[in-house]
């Protein structure tokens, strides 16, 4: 059937399925189908984009999701080798990379430049969308035409966020591309301190990552020095005086162990009751201020640092207590100290071993239960959604079909020239207001987001661990006080909604829009003129 006024106002304007798609409109979409167009027509532009290209543009998820129902081709690529796959990467459009993923979607295609997705999303920044390529299970260490993985796509451009997730889920940092370069070349040829500082610390030492050459022999301080990044090279010329000064830097760096190793108990006390250090704080090599002044001897700052509350049973590297040091040193006094206090604490670890034990399988369970409930509560979110959608798409229906009967009494109103000039005012009124309300009706997930904090509130103090002590016989309901602050809250949110209600009408009224009350107050004022 031809379509008939707003719909056949809308389809003067758009002149193809690909405007409809920019507009994020079904209606639209499903009627130029209907009237010939294809799901997968390609655009005239120098893009060449597909409705399913500039679904991901847009983020026009529903419809894409109707484009994929329909049997939209994903693998259909521009001159540039995109995919819709590469589209969303691009603008971060993660919902719709999910909605991709979730139909069986390549996200391991390669584009002109044999870049994936995951390149672009790391190029582009969008953390989130690369998440959800990666959970998807693509190959984070496929690389594209100049021997580049997301790693290097992310150290180049300074994207740490996109950085830290290549390299979580698999990302090689010593990987070098076709010119030898590392991702540590490239973040500091470009200036990115922030990524260079996370590669050193996730790298084997900060020498071997910073040593790298590429085929022309550069460092990345070399690189650094020749693009005039001076954060870089302040950077790294810090970390080679530490390196040839070792002595100096284990000064700065721990001053606290070295307290403890030379008896200056005045300069460590200060250091750990201003918080400058932490009393259990590890240097280099996994040793803690008890493990030098257990090798030196100094009984004295050995009994301070366990009145503090230090933790002795800590191992360095080599996998020595304090008291395995003082034992190889020959430090008899602090080996007594150390002897007396750790068997104190082996002691209280046996009485309260039982107690710990029945905590964790209380936790255990505890955690076990809170996912149960979680799996159970996003199902349920999930049917909600599925019938919200529905009813939406059925009062959307309704509603076209009731301005079609309208339309059609109002055309018998038109042509009959006897017609009451006040029933066709009424009548073009109410078709007014139901194309309003057709414009304005959406998929409200406002209260289902509410209910969800709900459950999970609820769900969160039901498997919340019982208060200490023993709780046989207390009272669990609400006293008296407790409902009547409960009372005074919901008040005082009925008081907050109903000022907000009355800012929204006065803005609906002020853009056009008639409230019920207001229609009726005309029709009763019709009703007695009559």
């Amino acid at each position: 059937m031809p379509p008939t006024g707003q719909m056949r106002a809308k389809a003067t304007k758009l002149s193809s399925i690909h405007d409809a798609v920019k507009l994020g409109v079904v209606e639209e979409v499903e009627y130029m189908v209907k009237e010939g167009a294809s799901v997968n027509e390609v655009d005239k532009t120098k893009d060449r984009f597909t409705p399913l290209h500039w679904a991901c543009e847009k983020g026009a998820l529903e419809v894409l999701h109707w484009l994929l129902w329909h049997g939209a081709d994903m693998t259909v690529q521009t001159p540039k080798g995109w995919t819709p796959s590469h589209i969303a990467a691009i603008r971060g459009q993660d919902a719709c990379m999910q909605a991709l993923a979730n139909n069986g979607a390549n996200l391991n295609a390669k584009d002109a430049r044999d870049a994936t997705p995951a390149h672009l999303a790391a190029v582009h920044g969008n953390s989130f969308t690369l998440h959800t390529i990666l959970r998807a299970g693509v190959d984070v260490t496929a690389t594209d035409k100049m021997g580049w993985t997301p790693v290097h796509c992310s150290s180049f451009h300074g994207r740490l966020g996109c950085l830290q997730l290549s390299i979580r889920w698999g990302g090689n940092i010593e990987e070098a591309d076709n010119s030898g370069n590392t991702p540590a070349h490239l973040a500091a040829m470009e200036g990115h301190l922030h990524c260079l500082k996370y590669l050193v610390s996730e790298g084997m030492t900060a020498s071997h990552v910073l040593g790298a050459r590429n085929d022309n022999g550069e460092t990345p301080k070399m690189l650094a020095q020749q693009f005039y990044k001076e954060n870089i090279i302040e950077y790294i010329s810090a970390i080679e005086w530490e390196r040839d000064h070792p002595e100096e830097a284990e000064n700065l760096t721990f001053p606290a162990h070295v307290s403890a190793y030379t008896g200056d108990l005045d300069h460590l006390r200060m250091l750990i009751d201003n918080g400058i250090v932490n009393i259990n704080e590890r240097d280099d090599k996994g040793a803690t201020p008890a493990h030098k002044a257990a090798g030196q001897g100094h009984v004295e700052i050995l009994q301070w640092l366990i009145e503090m509350g230090a933790n002795v049973k800590i191992t360095n590297q080599a996998g020595e207590t304090p008291l395995d040091i003082a034992r190889r040193f020959a430090q008899l006094a602090a080996v007594k100290i150390l002897m007396q206090y750790t068997n104190e604490l082996d002691e209280e670890d046996e009485d309260n071993s039982d107690g710990r034990m029945q905590e964790r399988i209380l936790q255990k369970e505890r955690r076990r239960e809170k996912e149960r409930r979680r799996e159970e509560r996003e199902q349920r979110r999930e049917e909600r959604r599925r019938e919200k959608y529905e009813a939406y798409r059925e009062r959307k229906r309704g509603r076209r079909s009731k301005i079609k009967e309208l339309r059609k009494d109002l055309d018998e109103l038109e042509e009959n020239e006897d017609a009451d000039e006040l029933e066709r005012e009424e009548l073009v009124q109410h078709i007014k207001e139901l194309e309003e309300e057709q414009e304005n009706d959406g998929v409200d997930e406002d209260d289902e987001e509410d209910e969800e904090d709900e459950e999970s509130a609820a769900e969160e103090e039901f498997i919340s661990p019982p208060p200490a002590g023993n709780t046989e016989g207390t009272n669990m309901e609400f006293t008296a006080k407790q409902r009547r602050e409960a009372r005074g809250r919901a008040k005082k949110k009925c008081d907050e909604l109903e000022r907000l209600l009355l800012i929204a009408k006065k803005n609906y009224t002020q853009l056009g829009g008639q409230l019920p009350e207001e229609r009726e107050r005309l029709k009763l004022d019709r009703d007695s003129k009559r």
